[in-house]
């Protein structure tokens, strides 16, 4: 082959690569795996009965999702879980489910997305519930089926990131799929016009405190897969209710006093934990709102 040709060859196959959404599969414990891409983090279990997805990257994954999910299984993804109604976590559900085959209700086409009812009132509202079809929505605390031989318990996080917020728990593989109830990576996203409040997500992350059980020495145990960063375990999700808790008190303690949210924002409550989460304006704030400041 002519150098030239190679050249040309090359390039046209760099620019091929470069247009395929690339996703790395990372094997967490069990039958669960942990999907990480550019938009965030996706739980996928695997196993006899097929696949079952929790949440779901932009349409144009779909097809490098599936090829993931037939590296893993030959069987056919059945069953999307969404945490919540965030873009970012259901913007890939009818491009998935297209793909899938019918799950818990046979006579559906595609693979059955279900989620708390809340989330489906909010995008039926915004006009965006066909990423939700095939529903099967839940309205009880909690709602579990069995699948690929572990029992899979939906739990329901009410007013916590948004008021539709659902923690997936793989019980026989140990692995919770939380989405962005928490993110080692940066301060929560507490989404008031969709029903957030900073006591419900404390009350989300007492609810995964509750759930793990660490290894010796707080390493390992439980792990927690969050929508954005690191796999986790029970020492990471403690170090960061302590935060949002301590945080709280202090925006609690300065509305007391009766000061402003200009006032509580130049105070700097969360000073000591900037460093490691970032920016705390959106945050703050929204504590602020969330206990009552004016």
């Amino acid at each position: 082959m002519r150098f030239s040709n190679f050249c040309a060859l090359a390039l046209l196959t760099s620019a091929a690569s470069a247009q395929v959404p690339r996703l790395d599969v990372l094997p967490v414990q069990g039958d669960v795996y942990m999907l990480v891409g550019p938009s965030g983090n996706f739980a996928l279990q695997a196993g006899r009965d097929g696949a079952l997805l929790v949440d779901t990257p932009a349409p144009e994954y779909a097809n490098a999702v599936m090829s993931e999910i037939r590296r893993i299984t030959p069987k056919p993804l059945r069953h999307i879980i969404n945490t919540s109604g965030d873009t970012d976590r259901v913007s890939g559900n009818a491009a998935l489910s297209a793909l899938g085959q019918p799950g818990l209700n046979n006579n559906r086409q595609g693979a059955t997305v279900m989620a708390q009812e809340n989330v489906l009132t909010r995008m039926t509202k915004e006009e965006l519930a066909s990423e939700l079809l095939p529903i099967d929505e839940y309205f009880l605390p909690t709602k579990d089926f069995y699948f690929n031989g572990e029992p899979i318990i939906m739990i329901h996080a009410p007013k916590a990131h948004t008021d539709g917020d659902t923690i997936v728990f793989f019980r026989r593989s140990d692995v919770l799929a939380v989405g962005d109830l928490f993110n080692p990576t940066r301060y929560p996203i507490i989404d008031i016009p969709h029903g957030g409040s900073v006591k419900g997500l404390i009350d989300a992350l007492n609810q995964i405190l509750r759930i793990t059980v660490p290894e010796r020495l707080q390493d390992g145990g439980t792990r927690v897969i969050p929508a954005h960063g690191r796999l986790c375990n029970e020492a990471d999700v403690v170090e960061y209710r302590e935060m949002v808790t301590i945080i709280r008190d202090r925006v609690q303690d300065m509305i007391k006093r009766g000061l402003t949210m200009a006032q509580v924002k130049a105070a700097k409550p969360s000073l000591d934990y900037d460093p490691q989460y970032g920016n705390p304006d959106a945050f703050v704030e929204a504590v602020y709102k969330s206990l009552g400041g004016r």
